[in-house]
């Protein structure tokens, strides 16, 4: 019998080059795809990544520790480069730029595996091109973090602008990403229980908020937050996509709301304090939820 995936998580990879506020230089491989995955899977979930890549940059496939069966290399031309500087400690500010971005993911280029829910983790509009999610649709569930249809690569400087085609793919979504800075940029709204509520209304059936302070979940029906308790911020990139692969994960495995969001903040809050993406397991997971989350 063949395996059934609980999620396929589908984006770009990325060269980073990162900056911190002192000026000291970090290269590594980066891209929500790359962080997502480890989490979910460290949280039990059963995993296929598909990474969109250039070929002769396959080394990057190295970094996700997975088995060849579960791992695909979607082709393309380049592969995207970013380039982050940081201007304070907590990497809250920073500008961000793309001297080259990968080809579109195409409906044909997607594996065939049989997967539950299809995660689109992009980076950068035009990622994903809407026959594609029309395409995951007809399949299974689907679930993006919407940094893929916000954020435009314009001559290599990133801007920020609302997604033209919201109110008619939100409905797609079984699973919304979002930081509290696009929540506003979609909704107008500051407020985040606001901003979920509307994205709700709009047709999104669950959505995630990430706030450097705290993470919010939101269904329609109940609406949970839980406090961020990183005691460092060494590891503050991939803090999004690392809550939303532990919350997916959780949320595929059976646990409910509530759990799911107490256990990817616990996650990421680990995550952050050390550099690159969450290397743990569920059990150290487990370790710090009893450490700061028992209250």
């Amino acid at each position: 019998m063949s395996k059934i995936y609980d999620l396929m998580i589908v984006g770009p990879a990325t060269r980073d080059l990162n900056i911190d506020y002192t000026g000291a230089e970090d290269r590594s491989t980066g891209g929500a795809v790359t962080f997502c995955t480890p989490a979910a899977t460290a949280a039990g979930a059963k995993v296929f990544a598909a990474v969109k890549i250039a070929p002769e940059d396959q080394d990057i496939l190295e970094d996700f520790h997975m088995e060849a069966a579960d791992i695909a290399l979607l082709p393309s031309k380049k592969t995207t480069l970013m380039k982050n500087v940081y201007f304070t400690p907590d990497r809250e500010r920073r500008d961000a730029s793309c001297p080259a971005q990968s080809d579109p993911i195409l409906p044909e280029e997607i594996p065939d595996a049989a997967c539950r829910l299809y995660h689109l983790a992009g980076l950068l509009y035009g990622d994903f091109p809407n026959e594609l999610i029309e395409s995951l649709h007809r399949k299974g569930m689907v679930s993006a973090d919407v940094q893929g249809f916000l954020r435009h690569n314009e001559n290599g400087k990133l801007r920020f602008r609302d997604w033209a085609d919201k109110e008619k793919y939100l409905p797609y979504m079984d699973f919304l990403k979002t930081d509290a800075a696009e929540a506003e940029i979609l909704t107008g709204l500051t407020d985040r229980a606001e901003a979920a509520k509307r994205l709700y209304g709009w047709g999104a059936k669950e959505i995630v908020i990430s706030h450097n302070t705290e993470m919010l979940a939101y269904d329609g029906k109940d609406l949970f937050t839980c406090p961020v308790k990183a005691r460092n911020l060494s590891g503050r990139t991939g803090r999004g996509d690392t809550t939303f692969g532990a919350y997916l994960a959780m949320r595929m495995t059976g646990a409910g709301m509530e759990e799911a969001l107490r256990y990817a903040t616990a996650c990421v809050s680990l995550k952050m304090e050390t550099p690159g993406v969450f290397k743990g397991a569920r059990a150290d997971v487990e370790a710090y939820m009893r450490d700061f989350y028992t209250d």
